[in-house]
């Protein structure tokens, strides 16, 4: 299993980690992305760690907490041998408190996983979405305090905009606190904004990606094809709503250019999907899900080997689309003085 250093941090991390959000099924969401109990998790957790998968995440607000429950028993006697990344922001309780990035909910809301993941320390903590309401120093603060306790080794973000992430990082540096060296983004064939800002600022500010939902939930699995009915059962008809939204025509082309390289590499589609992630630029790791060993298995044969660039050219190709303002216009005006680290003008000498 390939290392990559996280971010500028001095953490390695495995290119290939292994989300837990199948982990526990509580609530109709989380039923249907999986309901794997503690017997199951813990034999999991043995098939990543003995192919050199060691990080591990969740997050409070997963199955209510059940998640991190499930985890934290599967790890037990072997904790010294993994990473574990969890997450706070989404209300945990029905006090007003009880949820957002403030001094108040982050210390309890640390406390309060340490205690369900049986441990007494979090590799990586971060914030799950960007919290407007109290000032970034407050949050930041609260987090170096948390790392300074010893209570937390690293800290990131989840979903920011470029400017959350940027603001939050002066602000570390401003005050010498403990600095997001992670961020957590959606990331996939069928979706590339990431590419538009995000990856240059993680490019030049030293913050690793780990991506979530790299098959684009559940959409680059092969089950859904052009002119087929989609399927009725799985995770996707349950959940479409709360997932990233696709264009349909993008992700049939996608899916065409997917079957063509698993024909010529004799890959599955979902191995060429996160294959293809891990050779993007600021890509620390990327976060693979599984409902059954057969997924899990099949996910871990996405290592060990790299798409041929002929590959990588009809897939960048197929999934391809216009950026918004102002990114078409930086591309077509100052392509040279500002390339992107991927696509036609990534050539060009940074």
């Amino acid at each position: 299993m390939e290392l990559r250093q996280l971010g500028k941090s001095g953490l390695m991390v495995p290119v290939l980690s292994y989300g837990t959000g199948t982990f526990g099924g509580r609530g109709e969401m989380f039923k249907a992305w999986g309901a794997t109990e503690v017997d199951e998790a813990r034999r999991f957790v043995g098939i990543c760690l003995e192919a050199g998968v060691n990080l591990f995440d969740t997050a409070n607000a997963y199955s209510a907490g059940r998640s991190e429950e499930i985890l934290g028993e599967a790890v037990q006697g072997r904790r010294h041998q993994l990473l574990i990344a969890t997450k706070a922001f989404f209300r945990m309780g029905d006090h007003p408190n009880e949820g957002g990035t403030s001094r108040f909910h982050l210390i309890a809301a640390c406390e309060a996983s340490l205690k369900r993941l049986r441990t007494d320390y979090i590799d990586l903590y971060q914030m799950h979405c960007f919290d407007a309401m109290p000032p970034v120093e407050e949050t930041l603060r609260a987090l170096d305090d948390l790392v300074t306790a010893g209570k937390v080794r690293y800290i990131g973000a989840s979903n920011f905009s470029g400017w959350h992430m940027m603001k939050s990082l002066m602000t570390s540096d401003r005050y010498g606190w403990a600095r997001y060296v992670a961020h957590q983004v959606y990331y996939s064939l069928i979706g590339r904004e990431y590419e538009w800002e995000l990856m240059p600022l993680g490019h030049d500010q030293g913050v690793g990606a780990l991506i979530w939902s790299p098959l684009g939930w559940s959409r680059l699995t092969g089950k859904i094809r052009r002119g087929q009915p989609a399927p009725d059962s799985g995770r996707l008809p349950k959940t479409a709503q709360y997932g990233p939204p696709v264009d349909e025509n993008l992700l049939f082309n996608v899916v065409d250019a997917l079957d063509d390289v698993a024909k010529e590499t004799g890959k599955s589609i979902p191995q060429i999907a996160l294959n293809w992630l891990m050779q993007r630029p600021t890509v620390s790791s990327v976060i693979m899900g599984a409902r059954n060993e057969q997924q899990l298995r099949d996910n871990l044969g996405a290592t060990g080997w790299k798409l041929a660039p002929e590959h990588i050219a009809k897939l960048d190709a197929a999934s391809e689309v216009t950026p918004v303002y102002p990114y078409w216009h930086q591309r077509q005006t100052a392509s040279d003085r500002n390339p992107p680290l991927v696509g036609p003008a990534a050539a060009v000498e940074r």
